[in-house]
């Protein structure tokens, strides 16, 4: 699996021309759609209040997109920077936090496991994404980029305004911290 959002060959035209040529958003939208919606999806609770977040965020591109500039930043960045902030506005407004509910991974079960091995995965897919709520808002953000929307720390690192060796430091120690609280579950289970 790669971690790389990749690059539309001609995205900078694209997005220039998307503005006042409907197809050329169109090639925007689906190729960004999945990863954008992924991303909504990890930090919203409800599938709905998800489909209507990432149907705002491409409203906001494509009414914005005459005002992205390519020097200041990749469309990747840009486009994710907007994301991110129709999710904060939506969990200000409604003043709860949920993240990475339990029920996104029972959505997508896997392909025919035995019946023990899929009550095995389900357990451990609740167990992490208990110990992802425990961590700070800050890291669960981060999780939620690297690995629901498969961007690289670089690429995290522009929408979210931090240095690259920071994200990374960010996400090491929350990994880190995610091992520490499995582990601690583990061996109070036994």
């Amino acid at each position: 699996m790669t971690t790389t959002l990749p690059l539309l060959a001609n995205e900078t035209d694209l997005a220039a021309r998307a503005a006042g040529e409907p197809s050329a958003f169109a090639i925007i939208y689906d190729h960004y759609f999945p990863k954008v919606y992924n991303y909504v999806r990890y930090r919203v609770r409800d599938v709905d209040v998800a489909d209507e977040i990432t149907a705002l965020v491409f409203e906001r591109v494509l009414t914005g997109i005459g005002s992205y500039r390519p020097q200041k930043a990749p469309f990747g960045a840009w486009l994710f920077s907007i994301a991110r902030n129709a999710v904060h506005d939506h969990h200000r407004s409604t003043s709860r936090h949920p993240w990475l509910p339990l029920d996104l991974i029972a959505a997508h079960p896997a392909a025919d496991p035995l019946p023990e091995e899929a009550v095995e995965q389900k357990d451990a897919s609740a167990r992490l994404l208990q110990a992802v709520r425990q961590l700070a808002p800050r890291e669960q953000d981060l999780i939620a980029l690297k690995f629901a929307s498969g961007l690289e720390n670089k690429e995290i690192a522009k929408v979210v305004g931090l240095s690259e060796s920071h994200v990374g430091v960010i996400l090491f120690r929350a990994l880190r911290r995610l091992r520490n609280l499995l582990g601690d579950k583990e061996n109070s289970h036994e």
